[in-house]
């Protein structure tokens, strides 16, 4: 039986083998995952702002994609994997509400997308299926033995990426 284990908002872990990862709630958060093929070593990072430079609140690493990124790649390095395979699936990134202001600055789901996809181009670690964007909220679950990752969604079904 797989040991399911839960990633909070904001929050990071690592899991091996038959484990699985599961976030809930991705609105305007990212799921990142990192996944190494050989070692089935599994990461999920579930991001909440695109940079911890912007807050002055940013106590926790694993709340902003400049940061998460970069702390999961070491818990995942530390369980096992090899930087050279890892592999990257974006989940999340909506807009969950619409606003008169067409100001960026409240595009918090793209600005997520944008910020996890630019940290990982800098990691050399390359992103291999995503299910971002919208106006929906997702729940997602990375099975470390296949690297599949199951994205629910209300009223939209669910699919593996």
């Amino acid at each position: 039986m797989s040991q399911i284990i839960k990633v909070g908002m904001a929050d990071l872990n690592v899991t091996k083998g038959e484990g699985v990862l599961t976030t809930l709630g991705l609105g305007s958060c990212v799921g990142v995952t990192l996944y190494d093929p050989i070692t089935k070593v599994a990461g999920l990072a579930h991001i909440m702002l695109p940079s911890s430079k912007a807050i002055r609140n940013n106590t926790n690493p694993a709340k902003f994609a400049d940061t998460a990124i970069v702390l999961l790649l070491e818990e995942v390095l530390k369980v096992g994997a090899i930087k050279g395979r890892l592999v990257s699936k974006l989940a999340g990134g909506a807009q969950m509400f619409a606003f008169a202001n067409k100001n960026d600055i409240m595009k918090i789901g793209e600005r997520n997308t944008i910020a996890a996809k630019k940290i990982l181009k800098e990691l050399k670690i390359p992103i291999i299926a995503e299910d971002t964007g919208g106006n929906f909220g997702r729940t997602i679950e990375l099975y470390a033995n296949s690297g599949m990752i199951i994205v629910k969604t209300i009223g939209r079904g669910t699919k593996q990426i």
